[in-house]
């Protein structure tokens, strides 16, 4: 396996890495009987992870963002772009941009409708490159696509890191951030829909 391959997979592994550095554990196996000899240590976990867990998380899923732009150049520069590779690295980007933003719902830092808009449109660019392929067309990248996912990343890094970016401008930018971030990925979705609109013609 090379090593574009290997950071692609590596991202892939950080993810439940990540899940389990900011999801806070659930009550109900908290209050278990079954781990009541451990609850006090299990708390202590919970108190950590809702105190300290974002910034720890928000480390690793730049780590993990890095490692995309990274992939894809080595693979380019030493020509080792393989069909696994273009398989693995669309997933690896969407299941680390999909469950960072589940768990900043699941921790209410972040509203469900942005999660749905975000997660959504990648449902359906992906739909509309299976349809193409079945026509044996390839929809490559946009310069749209992605700038999507620059402005996906910064923003949830700064709402990972809200605090700080808080005492560092004096009002949440973050959420102007994520608004941006929307808007780019709205945009980005009906960028790719007019530019292939042959491909899904109703009509055929």
């Amino acid at each position: 396996m090379n090593l574009p391959n290997k950071l692609t997979i590596s991202r892939i592994l950080l993810v439940p890495v990540f899940l389990l550095i900011i999801v806070p554990i659930p009550e109900w196996i908290i209050n278990s009987s079954l781990l009541s000899f451990m609850s006090f240590q299990l708390e202590a976990v919970n108190n950590f992870i809702i105190n300290y867990g974002n910034y720890i998380a928000a480390f690793l899923f730049f780590v993990a963002a890095s490692t995309d732009g990274l992939d894809g150049y080595i693979a380019r520069k030493r020509k080792q772009v393989t069909r696994f590779g273009k398989f693995l690295d669309p997933i690896a980007d969407k299941l680390l941009v999909a469950a960072a933003l589940i768990a900043l719902v699941e921790r209410n830092e972040l509203s469900s409708w942005v999660a749905v808009i975000i997660i959504g449109r990648e449902f359906m660019i992906t739909g509309l490159r299976l349809v193409a392929a079945s026509d044996g067309i390839v929809i490559a990248a946009s310069k749209w696509g992605k700038i999507k996912t620059v402005t996906q990343i910064v923003a949830i890094l700064a709402v990972l890191m809200k605090y700080y970016v808080h005492m560092l401008f004096g009002f949440p930018l973050e959420r102007y951030l994520m608004f941006i971030a929307i808007v780019v990925t709205i945009y980005s979705a009906y960028d790719y829909i007019v530019k292939n609109a042959h491909v899904i013609d109703y009509n055929q």
